[in-house]
């Protein structure tokens, strides 16, 4: 992996949306991410799908569905504040579809 591109599973860990990367590595596999890079969308299973900055990840965590655009990759699990600075949130609603 370069610099450029980092593990689907590791970005959502580093980026505090799961506590350890064995539980970010389940939801993937479980529910799947949609990634939309410049106007591509695919879905993805795989935890080890790459993830670029600039990329919009759609997923489910519990109840909620979550947007976010990667602004950068971390390269530690830090402060929540620090791992805030990696995405930029676009939408966020619960099951009944409240935001």
């Amino acid at each position: 992996m370069s610099e450029t591109e980092q593990r689907l599973d590791i970005w959502l860990c580093r980026c505090r949306f799961f506590k350890q990367r064995p539980d970010a590595a389940k939801a993937v596999t479980s529910r799947g991410v949609r990634i939309d890079r410049t106007g591509l969308i695919r879905k993805s299973s795989k935890p080890g799908a790459t993830v670029m900055v600039g990329d919009i990840l759609t997923f489910r965590k519990g109840r909620e569905l979550i947007t976010v655009r990667i602004c950068a990759l971390p390269e530690r699990r830090g402060p929540a504040i620090e791992a805030q600075a990696c995405y930029e949130k676009l939408i966020e609603t619960a099951e009944n579809g409240t935001i």
